[in-house]
C-alpha cells in the first residue's frame, strides 16, 4: 500500500511538473510571437524613418549681444588683481584684439520624418521645419541630403519636405479609422538625437480634441514613449503600417509622462495630397459657431441625447446662412453620417471640397429638417468653426445696453442686458458667463434690457434650469444655468 501511495504521489508530482513546463512553454511562445511582431514592425519602417536637422538664422539685436557678453564673461570676485585691467580697464583685450560680436545666431532643431513616396517626399511636423533656412535629412544608411520645403499646414502641425533622388523606401500608410483602443503600436524616431529608436505601447484613446495644440485636433493618444526629437516620426501598428505622425506630449516637466499625441494617418494623407497638388491645404467652410451639447442644454431645446452639434451663431452671408441654417439648430447628420460632437462635424466640413453640396439634417422646433448647403473655401482671414466654451450648472450685476455702449463697442445687437460683473461663487460663473457678455435671450424670449430679464427670471422656478442666449464679441452662444 505504501508503495502504491508513493507511486501515485510521484506520478502526481511528475504530472504537475509537466503541466507547469507546458504552461511556461506556451507563455514563452506567446511572448516570442509578440516579440516577433514588434520586430516585424521595426523592420518594416526602418528604411523610411529619417532624421531631420533644421537651422534658422536669427539676427541678434544689441541688447541680446550685451546679454551674451555678460553671460560669456562672468565677473567673479578674486583676491588677485589684473595689472592690465587696472591700467586699461576690463575691456582692454576685447578692444585690442578687435573682438566682433556675431551678427546672427543659428537656432538648431532636431526632429524626425517619414518618407511617403519613392520620389523623396517626407512628412514631418510643421514645428520641426517652421521658418527654417536650412533643412538636412539623414537616412538610415547615414547618407545626408539637403531638403526643401514643399508646403506646410500649421492648423494640423504637418509639413511636406523633399529630397532629390529616386527609389527611396516609402512607408506603407494604414487606415487610422480602423485603429482600436488597446491595440499595440510602435513609435519610431530620433529622441534626443538617438537615431532610429523605437518604443512600444498601446492606443490609449482616439479622437482627442481640445488639447490646445492646433486648430484641427483629432489626435490618437498613446502611451508609447515619445520624447523630444520624436516629433514628425511615425506611429506604426504591428503590421508595419503608419497609422499616425507623432506630434506632441503632455508633460509638466518637459519629459515623457506617459501621454503622447499623434496625428491620424488619414488626416496626414489628406493634407499631403492637398500640399502636393496645390502647395497648400484647402478646407471647407460652413460659417457657423458650434458648441457641444449636454443633457440640460439638449432638454432646453426639446432634444433627446447629447450627440450632435448646436449652432450657437451663424455668420451673416456665409454658406450656412444662405442655405437656411438657423441659430439654435442642432446638426444631427452631415452627408448621411451621424454627428458625434463638434470635433467630428468640424473635421467633416474641413474635408469637404469647396463648391460641393453638403446635406445636413438638423433638429429645429421639435422636428427634423433637411438642409442643403454649398460649402465654400475657408479663407485665411475667416475663422473656422469654433467650439464655444460652455459649462453647465446667478450672482450677476447687469446694466442696460445704451446707444453709447453700442457705438463704442461696435455691436451688432441693439438691445440686451450687459453683464457688468459675475460673482465667482454663483451659478452664472459656473455656466461660463463673463463680464462683457450681453444677454439677448432667455429660453425662447428676447431680452431688451435688464428689467425685462429680471421680470422673466422671476417667473422661473427656483429648481428650474434655463437657457441664456449671449452675445460675446462678434458671435453668439448659449449657456444653461442651474440655480442649485
Amino acid at each position: 500500500m505504501r508503495i502504491l501511495i508513493l507511486t501515485l504521489s510521484l506520478l502526481c508530482l511528475t504530472t504537475n511538473t509537466t503541466f507547469a513546463q507546458t504552461d511556461a512553454e506556451t507563455a514563452i511562445k506567446h511572448a516570442e510571437g509578440l516579440s516577433a511582431a514588434f520586430e516585424n514592425a521595426a523592420n518594416a519602417i526602418r528604411g523610411s524613418v529619417v532624421n531631420i536637422n533644421s537651422v534658422k538664422h536669427a539676427k541678434i539685436t544689441p541688447p541680446q549681444q550685451q546679454r551674451q557678453r555678460m553671460q560669456r564673461m562672468p565677473r567673479q570676485p578674486s583676491p588677485f588683481s589684473n595689472p592690465f585691467e587696472d591700467q586699461f580697464g576690463e575691456d582692454f583685450f576685447e578692444k585690442f584684439f578687435r573682438y566682433q560680436e556675431p551678427k546672427e545666431r543659428a537656432q538648431q532643431g532636431l526632429g524626425t520624418g517619414v518618407i511617403i513616396d519613392t520620389a523623396g517626399h517626407i512628412i514631418t511636423n510643421n514645428h520641426v521645419v517652421d521658418e527654417a533656412d536650412e533643412i538636412t535629412v539623414r537616412l538610415s544608411d547615414k547618407k545626408e541630403y539637403k531638403a526643401k520645403l514643399i508646403g506646410s499646414d500649421a492648423k494640423t502641425d504637418l509639413a511636406v519636405i523633399k529630397i532629390e533622388g529616386s527609389g527611396f523606401k516609402a512607408a506603407t500608410f494604414g487606415d487610422s479609422d480602423k485603429l482600436k483602443i488597446g491595440e499595440w503600436v510602435v513609435a519610431a524616431g530620433n529622441p534626443f538625437g538617438l537615431d532610429h529608436t523605437i518604443t512600444a505601447g498601446i492606443v490609449s484613446a482616439k479622437g482627442r480634441s481640445n488639447v490646445g495644440i492646433v486648430d484641427y485636433e483629432d489626435f490618437i493618444q498613446t502611451d508609447a514613449a515619445i520624447n523630444p526629437g520624436n516629433s514628425g516620426g511615425p506611429l506604426v501598428n504591428l503590421r508595419g503600417e503608419v497609422v499616425g505622425i507623432n506630434s506632441a506630449i503632455f508633460s509638466k516637466s518637459g519629459g515623457y509622462m506617459g501621454i503622447g499625441f499623434s496625428i491620424p494617418s488619414n488626416m496626414v494623407k489628406s493634407v499631403f495630397g492637398n500640399i502636393l497638388n496645390t502647395g497648400r491645404v484647402i478646407r471647407g467652410w460652413l460659417g457657423v459657431l458650434i458648441q457641444n451639447l449636454d443633457e440640460d442644454m439638449a432638454k432646453s431645446f426639446g432634444y433627446t441625447g447629447t450627440k450632435g452639434a448646436l449652432i450657437g451663431d451663424v455668420t451673416a452671408g456665409g454658406p450656412a446662412a444662405i442655405g437656411g441654417v438657423k441659430q439654435g439648430d442642432i446638426v444631427m447628420s452631415y452627408n448621411e453620417v451621424p454627428v458625434e460632437d463638434v470635433t467630428h462635424l468640424r473635421k467633416m466640413v474641413a474635408e469637404t471640397k469647396p463648391g460641393s453640396t453638403a446635406k445636413l439634417v438638423v433638429f429645429r422646433n421639435d422636428k427634423t429638417e433637411p438642409v442643403s448647403i454649398k460649402i465654400e473655401e475657408l479663407k485665411s482671414d475667416e475663422a473656422p468653426m469654433i467650439e464655444a466654451e460652455t459649462e453647465t450648472d446667478l450672482g450677476l450685476t447687469l446694466r442696460d445696453l445704451t446707444p453709447e455702449v453700442i457705438q463704442q463697442l461696435n455691436l451688432k445687437v441693439k438691445s440686451g442686458a450687459v453683464v457688468a460683473d459675475v460673482d465667482p461663487s454663483g451659478p452664472a460663473f459656473r455656466a461660463g458667463i463673463q463680464p462683457g457678455d450681453i444677454i439677448v435671450g432667455l429660453n425662447a424670449a428676447k431680452i431688451n434690457n435688464s428689467k425685462e430679464f429680471e421680470s422673466l427670471l422671476a417667473k422661473i422656478g427656483k429648481n428650474e434650469g434655463f437657457r441664456l442666449t449671449l452675445q460675446s464679441g462678434e458671435t453668439q452662444r448659449y449657456a444653461f444655468i442651474k440655480r442649485q
